[in-house]
């Protein structure tokens, strides 16, 4: 009888109205069951705060319009956190979608990559001319539309119903994409009477995209938005036309290949033709190294030292060895100078804002010794070299180095391109490259693919092979190399001569069965397995390749493996 009471308490008791988050710094809050969660974040958003855009809702990333059914913990993503700020600037690109075409029905808008700055460089085709007034038109409708708070609605639609609507909307990028998707529905948002899928979640309405600008560039434009670091303000405007140029170059690769978005590259594979698009893909890659060596070469008289910098993984070691050999063509022999030699002792490295040792500041490296040992060496002097003992954090002799005339000094490192490096170096005898893998194969024209995703997926590969570490190990470390990256390389691009787009518009076909088992081991309620669940739906759009096709010198075995040149070493004395 007691048994039978207490299931009949439990059948009639009703759930409470009721739930509570638990918030990250420990205050709870309250809002009705099955309430969105931006109700819920309504109560504790302050208009001086960082907008919140999102939340992590008991270990998985939410959407404001999520219902909370339960109780639960949740941390609030503002635009300060990466997946806060990739919501606000995808949904801001959607707001653009809906606002082109509201002022012109008969143009076409691509979204294509990202500036420094804060935005993303936008082709417009279709249109009999494109300026300042037209761009005034989009902006003004964008306007409106946050002042009119437009809902974007979700909607999960059947796979063919979404492929019809894309079909009659003229949106054949994005047909071709859809017909190698393996699941059978697909996620649209709609605003207005525009409908677009988007490859991760949106902000619930037009009305949070406050912070927006505009560019014109020529016939094009750059969109332009709040960086992290500053979440309410639209930054300056920075020139960058060596970067510029470097997209351009590799968008007219992308037409020579054939292959303008991942559909099309999905059709080369599945039509036979990927190794054709390796072949001609690395073929493109050694003209340009040639050519930087015939500009080396032309300029041998006077240049006496090669910088080369770049963010993380690049490909910096493949291109340097690779530019070696070009030289060595050319009878320049080259001689490989390690920036990290000059670090000095560890206990005088000087520390971060948080109080530990900042190896990354240019002030780890013993500049007086590294400027005295370049003149000595461009003199054609015996060199006592320094070596920097990793182990016991103390520099030691090294190598003894003499160079004869005619001989180079190529010199890689995150500073590179700093102009505090070689103060005592006259910068007529330098020659500064500047290498990144700047990816502009996009999904279609409205889903762009982020360069610095395709960057870490390279370094999980690495980091796996070389280092033995998780895919989470290098998930985790990733906020903290790309801050670095921001502060100590970024703002020195443009100081480059020339840059190297290490980019291979195959590549992702070639990475997405390696990595895809080492994204799968993050483990389920930890940050890192966020990110991993993100770069996982992401290869979906990807049909595989193996690496038989990939050359043994390729860029693209630094990462994966097999590289021929994993031991080679330029010529030293």
């Amino acid at each position: 009888m007691e048994t039978e009471r207490i299931m009949d308490f439990y059948l009639t008791e009703k759930p409470r109205e009721s739930v509570e988050l638990t918030l990250s710094d420990g205050r709870i809050i309250t809002g009705k069951r099955g309430g969105r969660l931006e109700e819920f974040v309504r109560a504790v958003q302050k208009p001086d705060e960082p907008l919140v855009v999102g939340a992590i809702l008991d270990g998985q990333l939410r959407e404001l319009t999520y219902p909370v059914g339960q109780d639960g913990r949740a941390t609030l993503l503002t635009m300060q956190d990466s997946d806060g700020a990739r919501i606000y600037r995808r949904s801001l690109v959607f707001l653009l979608e809906v606002a082109f075409k509201s002022c012109f029905p008969e143009g076409e808008l691509n979204i294509d990559h990202s500036v420094s700055s804060g935005g993303y460089y936008c082709q417009v085709s279709n249109l009999p001319q494109f300026g300042q007034e037209e761009l005034d038109r989009i902006k003004a409708a964008m306007q409106e539309l946050v002042d009119q708070d437009v809902p974007f609605v979700r909607e999960t639609v059947p796979l063919e119903e979404a492929i019809a609507y894309f079909k009659q909307a003229g949106e054949d990028d994005k047909v071709r994409l859809l017909k190698y998707r393996q699941r059978s529905d697909l996620v649209l948002y709609r605003a207005c009477d525009t409908r677009d899928y988007h490859h991760g979640y949106m902000v619930p309405s037009s009305g949070y995209l406050k912070w927006f600008d505009f560019y014109l560039l020529g016939q094009a434009f750059i969109i332009r938005f709040p960086r992290r670091h500053a979440p309410s303000e639209v930054l300056p405007m920075e020139s960058y036309p060596t970067l510029l140029r470097t997209f351009k170059e590799y968008g007219d690769w992308l037409t020579t290949l054939g292959i303008h978005s991942v559909g099309s590259l999905n059709d080369a594979i599945q039509e036979g033709h990927i190794d054709e698009v390796i072949l001609v893909s690395e073929a493109l890659h050694e003209m340009e190294i040639a050519q930087i060596a015939a500009q080396i070469y032309e300029a041998r008289d006077r240049v006496s030292v090669i910088l080369i910098a770049g963010p993380s993984s690049s490909g910096k070691t493949t291109f340097s060895k690779r530019l070696g050999i070009q030289l060595l063509a050319k009878g320049i022999t080259p001689f490989a100078l390690e920036m990290d030699n000059f670090f000095i002792d560890r206990d005088k490295t000087p520390l971060n804002a948080d109080g530990h040792r900042d190896y990354e500041s240019l002030r780890a490296l013993d500049l007086v010794r590294l400027n005295r040992d370049l003149k000595a060496l461009i003199a054609g002097q015996e060199v006592q070299l320094p070596r920097y003992d990793f182990i016991t954090g103390l520099s030691v002799d090294g190598a003894k180095v003499q160079l004869i005339k005619g001989d180079v000094i190529i010199l890689e490192g995150i500073h590179g391109l700093n102009p505090g490096l070689l103060t005592d170096i006259d910068p007529k005898t330098t020659f500064r490259i500047y290498v990144s893998c700047l990816t502009q194969l996009n999904l279609d024209r409205h889903n762009r693919i982020s360069t610095t995703d395709t960057r870490m997926l390279r370094r999980i590969l690495r980091d796996a092979r070389d280092r033995g570490y998780s895919a989470a190990d290098t998930i985790g470390r990733w906020e903290s190399v790309r801050a670095g990256e921001k502060f100590h390389i970024f703002p020195y691009q443009e100081n480059a001569d020339v840059m190297f787009n290490s980019a291979l518009a195959y590549e992702l076909t070639t990475l997405k069965p390696l990595v895809e088992p080492l994204l799968r081991q993050v483990p389920f309620g930890t940050p890192e397995h966020i990110e991993a669940k993100r770069l996982l739906k992401f290869l979906e759009w990807f049909l595989p390749t193996g690496t038989d096709y990939v050359p043994d010198n390729s860029i693209l075995r630094e990462f994966i493996g097999g590289s021929i040149l994993t031991n080679f070493e330029l010529w030293t004395r």
